[in-house]
């Protein structure tokens, strides 16, 4: 593996206190809002595509490592444990990128994409993906595995390799295969210079809900809840820790300090059977909040939204009108008599498009995630665009509520998104209006019933459940190795256990390959387009000198 050095790392600073004490109060009344980013199988060309199909991102304050900002960003759905002889490898023919705007121009300022490679020795001698038990990253019983190039690039310059050549988590066989598989999770984990976190590889899926809400919203009497249609599945995850200075305006993240996150998937414009690409590299999927392509994208523009650039967001009428008039709140009212709050929704729209800010005329009077609040923003040259936008400065919170900031913790969703917040129970809370009032419906108080994810995660980078070990249709066994919590743990998990069922009690899935889950937050997202096409765009620069490390 080879290794670029790294930048010299930055001091950061909190900006949050002072912030965080005006929004406390401002943001309570706020509410839900948010719409995270879930991704399942959205739309047609990804449901059949699932190697380069996003299903979720995430951005937090790391934890256990002050300074320091994780992104996470998870592909290829639904995989069962026991899908061999193949599994699930990441595509060699793509390209995965997470995209940093901390400028508000809807572009990347920094990027970072990874290249996956595949070393197959099985040849014509063996159909098994190993051929004994796997006690290390690179035990020879291994027969197919994945290493990865990271490239990065800042202010839209060259790409710079990093890495070269690193391991990529395998997918778990089953015990007698990779008896210990965080001994592999942990040999697959690489830190570079300059203290640049990295891992690639199978993991739980770390989503939670009940996708029965595109059952009429759940039975249409909210009987259909309670169960995490996800749970027991895996996927294919990408995690990079950085520091604040690396990803934030001028480097300056006391000044600076908010940022907006997407990732994408890119393939070749041309692919021949049995080999061969040409045409260069088109993006094929996006995703930054979740749940937008699924429910507020109609299904003849789900494809094309994929392909689309945040820059063309609030350009697509047919995409501003789903925002401002989503269709999520009329169902609801038809369903169960909650009345639609009026339209537009400029609330949705400030929360998903420009981010929380005073700056930007909207309804919430609260400073909070909007690139619009970094001192150095050239404000004429902002773009509404639909981003995953965190503010660095709020301190990590010591009790986490998994509501996020509609629970009063500013830390949470739509403020970034952690692991463990509920994007689904915050995203239909907003939808039916407390982003408006401040209150909670209490109609729809227990939302999908489905408060947590059903494995532990960990207090350490990539924070990530180890992948499940034991087939879907097995419940009660679930292989899932459980990391002990550490304090950290707790803040990422919001110190309560696990919520979901029992193993035990927990029916056998039918899998319903649910496309979309919680579509509801996603309506909003895009509604605010056309209010915000007044802003202007700054730029920042940096330079990226570091060499590259080889294993």
């Amino acid at each position: 593996m080879t290794v670029n050095r790294p930048r010299a790392p930055g001091s950061r600073t909190l900006a949050a206190l002072g912030l965080g004490a005006l929004l406390a109060g401002a943001l309570y009344g706020l509410g839900p809002g948010t719409a995270t980013a879930s991704s399942h199988r959205e739309a047609p060309l990804v449901a059949a595509d699932p190697a380069i199909d996003n299903t979720d991102v995430y951005a937090f304050v790391s934890p256990d490592r002050p300074g320091y900002v994780t992104f996470v960003a998870n592909w290829q759905p639904f995989e069962e444990p026991n899908g061999g002889p193949n599994f699930y490898p990441f595509a060699t023919d793509a390209t995965y990128h997470i995209k940093v705007d901390n400028d508000g121009d809807a572009k990347p300022d920094a990027e970072f994409r990874w290249k996956f490679k595949n070393i197959d020795k099985r040849g014509n001698d063996t159909f098994l993906y190993n051929n004994g038990p796997v006690t290390s990253i690179d035990d020879e019983n291994l027969l197919f595995r994945q290493t990865y190039t990271l490239e990065s690039s800042f202010n839209g310059g060259d790409f710079t390799t990093r890495v070269e050549d690193a391991p990529v988590a395998p997918s778990r066989v089953g015990p007698a295969s990779m008896p210990d598989y965080k001994t592999l999770r942990d040999q697959a984990t690489t830190t570079l210079p300059g203290g640049w976190k990295l891992f690639a590889g199978q993991a739980d899926d770390p989503f939670f809900l009940d996708l029965r809400v595109f059952d009429l919203l759940y039975g249409g009497d909210l009987s259909e809840t309670g169960q995490d249609t996800v749970a027991g599945y895996n996927v294919n995850t990408i995690a990079i820790q950085v520091p604040f200075k690396d990803v934030a305006l001028n480097a300056d993240a006391t000044r600076n300090p908010v940022i907006g996150v997407w990732s994408t998937t890119e393939r070749n414009r041309v692919r021949i059977t049995g080999g061969g690409q040409s045409g260069g590299k088109v993006q094929v999927s996006r995703l930054g909040q979740p749940l937008v392509n699924e429910v507020i994208v109609p299904a003849g523009l789900k494809d094309a939204f994929n392909a689309s650039k945040p820059r063309q967001d609030a350009q697509t009428p047919a995409l501003v009108k789903r925002v401002l008039e989503p269709e999520v709140p009329k169902l609801i009212e038809q369903i169960y008599g909650i009345p639609a709050p009026q339209t537009p929704r400029n609330d949705l729209s400030e929360i998903f498009l420009t981010g929380i800010t005073t700056k930007a005329g909207g309804p919430i009077k609260a400073d909070l995630n909007s690139q619009l609040n970094n001192k150095d923003v050239r404000a004429s040259a902002f773009v509404p665009a639909e981003e995953l936008r965190l503010n660095l400065s709020v301190p990590v919170a010591d009790k986490p509520n998994r509501l996020g900031v509609l629970g009063g913790d500013l830390q949470g969703f739509p403020n970034g998104r952690r692991l463990t917040d509920d994007v689904v129970d915050i995203e239909l809370q907003a939808l039916v209006g407390a982003a408006q009032t401040g209150k909670i419906v209490d109609a729809l108080a227990a939302g999908d019933r489905v408060n947590a994810n059903d494995q532990q995660f960990s207090g350490q980078f990539p924070y990530l459940a180890l992948p499940n070990g034991v087939a879907v249709n097995s419940a009660g066994k679930r292989g899932g190795a459980q990391p002990a919590p550490s304090s950290s743990a707790q803040k990422l998990s919001g110190g309560t256990a696990p919520a979901a069922a029992p193993a035990a009690a927990r029916p056998m899935v039918p899998v319903a390959y649910a496309t979309g889950a919680s579509g509801l937050g996603i309506l909003i997202v895009l509604g605010g387009l056309v209010v915000l096409l007044r802003w202007r765009r700054g730029r920042v620069t940096r330079a990226d000198d570091d060499p590259t490390l080889r294993f």
